[in-house]
């Protein structure tokens, strides 16, 4: 049986835009709309590197904030 009190951390490095928590994250996360983000994706897919860059965006580790 699984450990049912162990938390899983999220896969930062995919966008999932079919989980609204998900969308939010990264919306707030890149300082975009939803409508912005989902273009993106739409446009390079899910990479989250991939769309950072294709929305101009600088990155480090340092801007994730830790759940």
């Amino acid at each position: 049986m699984g450990n049912l009190t162990k938390k899983e951390q999220p896969d930062r490095s995919h966008i999932n835009m079919h989980r609204a928590i998900e969308v939010k994250y990264w919306t707030r996360a890149l300082g975009v709309s939803e409508e912005e983000l989902r273009q993106a994706v739409d446009k390079v897919g899910n990479s989250a590197a991939v769309v950072r860059k294709e929305l101009g965006i600088e990155w480090s580790d340092d801007d994730v904030s830790r759940d």
